[in-house]
């Protein structure tokens, strides 16, 4: 017997995806809600560190996930023009069989965990999301957006920083602007790039690039948050090679490229985290519904699909749902969460208010370390 027989997971992004697939190989009934009905376009790229290349091999899917994207082991800092600095081995945080770090293209990403979802049994149900949830005797009565309703064991809610579930549940954590904003482009590889480079200086707090396959990557700017409405959609070229203007080497081919509007992303740096418990009764709260961080570790997508991993493995080795389940599971994300959080955070704090004795590598160190070990 497993806690649940049945589940509804609102929200079919990576952490979604990742629980169904979990929960349904362990043979519980499992339903997507998920509200964008649009297969995923072009988008951006993703950073996938290695304790989440590590749960994405418990999925199954390492082997499409490496074959599609970009492995590299180091970081390499350079000056604005172009030079390098230092070359840095980057930690093994999934163990020594897999790469440090791997780029790909968030729509791969989002595909092959896709297909693994209709595999496993999983039932995807796109353009729903949940519009009430009321807690029964031993569930929870869950009306979807189309005004249906089904009775669930379980509900979670994985849909993002600005979750529905979220504000369903009463929890009125909100995400908080961290005072940076940033500039993608999904853009073509020069040859030279075989890994991430950053660039601290210039006209922005931060440059770089990330490959994410045999011909692609994806470049960044950040700099201080501007309003979001003071950009056109289509200025965003323009503005973009302003800024790339202060940057040589792989940025010359880079800014030459930065002329469609479509392929550019500019958003702020946001973190979130809610208190614990993360569930009102059997309604429970992942990822980036319950916690968000500026990608200054590029650890969000891991924390995310660690949760999943630590809910799955807990309801599947459960017979029973109640508060201790909950709190288990707390126990085990929390803290961990917390401290990513807060790092993240804190790295970008640096950077608009600098400290002379800021200690940045100790800081990722200690995150290194302990992400190493299995949550």
């Amino acid at each position: 017997m497993t806690a649940v027989g049945n589940v509804l997971i609102v929200g079919g992004g990576t952490a979604g995806s990742a629980l169904a697939i979990l929960l349904a190989r362990g043979g519980v009934t499992v339903d997507i809600a998920e509200i964008d009905s649009r297969p995923a376009a072009l988008g951006s790229g993703i950073t996938l560190q290695g304790n989440a290349l590590r749960v994405l091999r418990d999925l199954g899917v390492w082997d499409q996930v490496g074959a599609a994207g970009f492995a590299f082991d180091s970081l390499g800092l350079r000056t604005p023009g172009g030079d390098l600095v230092a070359e840095i081995p980057d930690a093994r945080t999934g163990g020594p069989d897999l790469p440090a770090t791997l780029g790909m293209n968030r729509p791969e990403l989002a595909a092959i965990l896709t297909k693994a979802v209709h595999e496993s049994g999983a039932r995807l149900r796109p353009g729903l999301t949940a519009t009430a949830l009321t807690e029964t005797e031993d569930g929870v009565r869950a009306e979807l957006s189309d005004g249906t309703t089904a009775a669930y064991d379980l509900v979670v809610g994985a849909d993002g920083i600005r979750s529905a579930v979220r504000r369903l549940i009463g929890v009125d954590t909100a995400p908080r602007p961290t005072g940076m904003g940033i500039w993608r482009i999904h853009t073509r590889r020069p040859g030279e790039v075989e890994r991430t480079d950053l660039i601290y200086g210039g006209p922005c707090f931060i440059a770089g690039y990330c490959p994410t396959g045999e011909d692609t990557m994806y470049a960044y700017l950040v700099e201080k948050a501007r309003p979001r409405e003071s950009i056109a959609e289509a200025d965003k070229p323009a503005r973009m090679r302003a800024l790339a203007e202060g940057y040589g080497g792989a940025w010359d081919t880079i800014r030459a490229d930065i002329t469609d509007p479509d392929r550019i992303n500019y958003t702020w740096f946001e973190s979130l985290l809610a208190e614990r418990p993360w569930n009102r009764g059997r309604v429970v709260l992942i990822g980036d519904a319950a916690h968000a961080c500026p990608p200054t570790l590029a650890q969000g997508a891991a924390q995310c699909l660690e949760d999943a991993a630590v809910l799955a493995e807990l309801l599947l080795a459960g017979d029973r749902l109640d508060q201790s389940l909950f709190d288990a599971f707390m126990d085990r994300r929390f803290e961990r969460v917390r401290a990513v959080v807060e790092a993240s955070v804190q790295l970008a704090d640096w950077q608009l208010n600098p400290v002379p004795d800021a200690d940045v590598p100790g800081l990722m160190g200690r995150i290194a370390a302990m992400v190493t070990q299995r949550p």
